[in-house]
């Protein structure tokens, strides 16, 4: 049997998804091992316990001086900005890419500006957006919305300009108006791919979202990162490194069984 034609079982499958992991968090004991052995202050790869005990503190312990459990009050206030920025990009995307895929006036219109601006660097812009709207929360919604928004309404606009013509010209045939079949035709086709799209920006937004974090803010998951990273504390920035990434690998799943009970028409069937 050739290798292509082999599928694994279930338990095999969850099996191969785990063996990277481990073999991760092996290579990394041991790593640690030798480097701690060299030199017991190494702080580069922290022991496993030294790890625990830090997240024991920032997670289940009150600091003294705020009387906050900090790596709930960074998730609390990085998840805020994420969100915020997601959601008007998201808005402005769905409005935005619908229209300049559909009306042709609308893309000779804002076709040729989306693109300029989607071809701009996010983080140049950081300082312009410190300037402009200060140092507060404005200015890193702002560099998520940014960042995220051109690419959005780009792909929306492809996913609907390439809807079948004759679905178009059916619906004319029935007398439908240009906002009805935006409405009953267009959309419901498009919405499956916004929700493709915000998962694959997920990444991104979270980049913009530390970079922000990194240079003026007082609470988040990237202020802590860049705090602690003066002291070299590993045993904490690896912690909130995979929570960052445990964070979006649950919202990307959250997105795809979104998309799954919403439209399930779309899903390929393997």
């Amino acid at each position: 049997m050739r290798l292509i034609n082999v599928r694994p079982s279930r338990r095999t499958g969850l099996f191969l998804a785990c063996l990277p992991f481990i073999a991760l968090l092996v290579a990394y004991a041991i790593g640690s091992a030798v480097r701690l052995e060299a030199n017991p202050a190494d702080k580069l790869l922290p022991g496993f316990q030294t790890i625990a005990d830090a997240v024991n503190t920032y997670a289940f312990t009150q600091d003294r001086r705020t009387g906050d459990y900090l790596l709930w009050a960074d998730t609390r206030a990085s998840l805020t900005r994420l969100v915020s920025g997601l959601g008007i990009a998201t808005a402005i995307a769905l409005v935005v890419g619908v229209a300049q895929g559909v009306l042709p006036l609308a893309r000779a219109a804002l076709a040729p500006l989306v693109g300029f601006i989607s071809m701009v660097p996010p983080l140049a812009l950081l300082p312009v957006l410190f300037i402009a709207l200060g140092l507060g929360e404005t200015a890193k919604i702002a560099l998520i919305v940014i960042g995220v928004t051109p690419i959005l309404i780009r792909d929306l606009a492809l996913q609907a300009g390439a809807l079948p013509r004759e679905q178009i010209i059916k619906a004319e045939t029935l007398s439908a108006s240009s906002w009805l079949i935006t409405l009953r035709v267009v959309l419901p086709q498009v919405l499956p791919r916004l929700i493709d799209s915000l998962r694959l920006q997920l990444g991104p937004a979270f980049l913009f979202l530390i970079a922000a974090e990194a240079i003026s803010a007082d609470a988040g998951l990237g202020y802590r990162i860049f705090l602690v990273r003066r002291y070299m504390s590993m045993d904490v920035i690896f912690p909130y490194v995979a929570w960052i990434t445990l964070l979006a690998v649950v919202m990307d799943v959250a997105l795809s069984q979104l998309r799954r009970r919403a439209f399930p028409w779309t899903e390929i069937r393997q």
